[in-house]
């Protein structure tokens, strides 16, 4: 008798697989959702509890491997996971009640959908048999987040929450990342039903992202970069979600070439490295706007040529030039501007056979086209378009502030956040990352009061850290309530508040576009931010003279137990330059008040 091995094989492992797997136990849903979070290796959940989750918060009571922070409002939640996850690359769990719980919550999914984060978010909702019967605290949480997730689920069954969960987390983090809304009626964290262990895979026939790009279309890439006389690279916040940084960088080395960093991308390729040209778009520097447009090669990879960085896609068309476009996201390509090289696939992946063709490759680049170029980038470059003047020596720059900050801190173990507005432009110009993920700010959707909540999911992440929120008096009003949070759960995050009285990106734009009608961008009531910050139990300091700028940061820093809140009273005039007019072309740049 013949002995088949692969049945022999097969048997074994089915009996392995049999004494191995736990046999079913009855479980509540909501204990359900607790050990299919355990399984993914959640450590962190932030949160905030009301009828319709409270089975789920008392299923988080009776166990200790996962922490839940209380945040003060459900926008915060959500913000911080984000941050989490955006530093890490992990998925970000929040948790949230059902109706105004989850509407408090839409400006967060939002914020993380427009970035690409990846983010499951559980929300509570009413039982089953009170949908659509507009019980209270109800509200359609599918239709609401259809248009800002990647995708929702309404689980109906806790027989159904192990295989649901599996496949939120699996479309969160897979393909082009995003943020995932499961709603579980409370009927259905209460009910029991059999928990035979969490699925190991998951099978979608609809859905199945592309990760390797076509051989023949990187081919066809490799043969027009080694052949451009005027090469640029352009990237964006896809390298930092593909965690492709290393790959980027031995590209841009091996071949010479200069580099670009969207918003999003920023410390993708180091700032300090001097083939890096600096951020582009509407507040980019001229020698990155101007080399985008005048190139003759364009390699664009896990960027989407957004508005905010080629302005108008009919200036950018007037200059004839070949692109390849890199992205996981096949909708994503050609969508605003026509490219010549699509290529579909993960970016850790594509670069990697790049680099591997370009090693196989006995064509150079054409060195001296290469010099040439380099020439002009250099001749742009020396304009220094990011020089600032001190003014007077009584008032503080906002952009000296985060000058300095820099220098003090671009040895040490630093991440950034950031909320939205001017102070978010002059930390992505003056603050060099040379890091990837450490610099954390909303980009596509632009949303205020991130920042605090940010600096949070970060401090819990990386707990050895230093953290810095750059924000403006505008924007960190709008989740301070999350200075409670920051003391119950001892993240000591250090905020850099520019303080200029307006709202200072609306103010620039009123002064640019309105002829000055300064309508509604200035605050006649503000509170002492000092006083404020005490009486949530942290340190408060008022700054107001360039010379104390150093010496507040040095002892912020010292105090790394304690969150700090540092007022700086910053110049109300001083505006972001370069600048980008909606409706102009990139190279069309304002490059300080002389050009008003």
């Amino acid at each position: 008798m013949e002995i088949n091995k692969a049945e022999i094989a097969s048997a074994a492992a089915a009996s392995t697989s049999t004494i191995s797997r736990p046999a079913p136990v009855e479980l509540m849903g909501a204990e359900i959702l607790v050990k299919c979070l355990q399984a993914e290796n959640v450590k962190h959940i932030w949160g905030y509890p009301g009828g319709a989750v409270l089975y789920i918060y008392d299923a988080f009571y009776k166990q200790d491997t996962i922490q839940h922070v209380l945040v003060r409002h459900e926008q915060a939640a959500v913000h911080a996971a984000d941050g989490y996850a955006r530093a890490t690359g992990d998925v970000g769990v929040a948790l949230v009640t059902s109706g105004p719980g989850l509407t408090n919550a839409v400006t967060g999914i939002a914020t993380a959908y427009m970035d690409s984060i990846p983010m499951v978010i559980i929300s509570g909702q009413v039982p089953t048999h009170a949908i659509g019967l507009d019980a209270f605290q109800e509200c359609d949480t599918v239709g609401i987040t259809r248009p800002i997730v990647k995708h929702n689920f309404l689980v109906k069954d806790a027989r159904d929450l192990a295989e649901t969960m599996k496949k939120a987390f699996h479309i969160a983090r897979t393909g082009r990342p995003g943020p995932v809304v499961v709603d579980i009626p409370k009927d259905v964290s209460f009910k029991k039903a059999l928990y035979a262990g969490y699925p190991e895979t998951v099978t979608m026939r609809s859905y199945n992202p592309v990760r390797k790009g076509h051989g023949g279309q990187i081919r066809k890439a490799l043969q027009l970069l080694l052949a451009a006389k005027r090469p640029y690279i352009y990237t964006g916040g896809g390298v930092l979600l593909s965690n492709a940084s290393q790959e980027l960088r031995t590209l841009v080395d091996m071949l010479g070439y200069p580099c670009t960093n969207t918003l999003m991308g920023l410390g993708a390729y180091p700032a300090s490295d001097k083939k890096f040209l600096g951020m582009l778009g509407m507040h980019g520097t001229i020698e990155a706007n101007n080399a985008m447009q005048h190139c003759d090669v364009l390699l664009a990879v896990g960027a989407r040529f957004d508005d905010r960085v080629i302005g108008n896609t009919k200036h950018f068309a007037q200059n004839e030039r070949k692109i390849i476009h890199i992205d996981i996201d096949p909708s994503s390509i050609s969508k605003r501007v026509k490219v010549d090289v699509p290529i579909v696939g993960d970016v850790k992946e594509v670069l990697t056979e790049l680099i591997a063709m370009i090693k196989e490759s006995t064509t150079k680049p054409d060195a001296v086209a290469l010099g040439s170029w380099w020439d002009t980038i250099e001749g742009w470059r020396s304009r220094n378009c990011l020089k600032f003047s001190m003014g007077s020596p009584d008032v503080i720059k906002p952009q000296y502030v985060v000058q300095t900050l820099w220098d003090m801190t671009k040895d040490a173990d630093t991440y950034i956040t950031s909320d939205v507005g001017q102070h978010q432009m002059w930390a992505a110009q003056y603050y060099r990352f040379d890091e990837p993920r450490r610099w954390i700010n909303s980009g596509g959707l632009g949303t205020m009061g991130v920042g605090i909540p940010y600096a949070m999911g970060v401090k819990l992440a990386r707990p050895d850290s230093e953290v810095f929120c750059i924000t403006g008096e505008g924007s960190v009003q709008m989740c301070i309530q999350e200075l409670s949070t920051c003391l119950q759960y001892n993240t000591p995050i250090k905020i850099v508040s520019l303080n200029n009285r307006y709202l200072g990106m609306v103010r620039q734009w009123q002064e640019v576009e309105y002829a000055g009608r300064y309508s509604s961008s200035y605050m006649d009531a503000l509170p002492n931010f000092v006083k404020l910050a005490e009486a949530y139990g942290h340190v408060g300091m008022l700054i107001e003279r360039p010379e104390d700028v150093e010496p507040a940061l040095r002892e912020a820093r010292k105090l790394k137990d304690r969150t700090v809140f540092m007022d700086f009273r910053t110049d109300p005039t001083e505006n972001v330059f370069p600048m980008v007019q909606a409706g102009k072309g990139i190279t069309e740049m304002l490059l300080g008040s002389e050009d008003l």
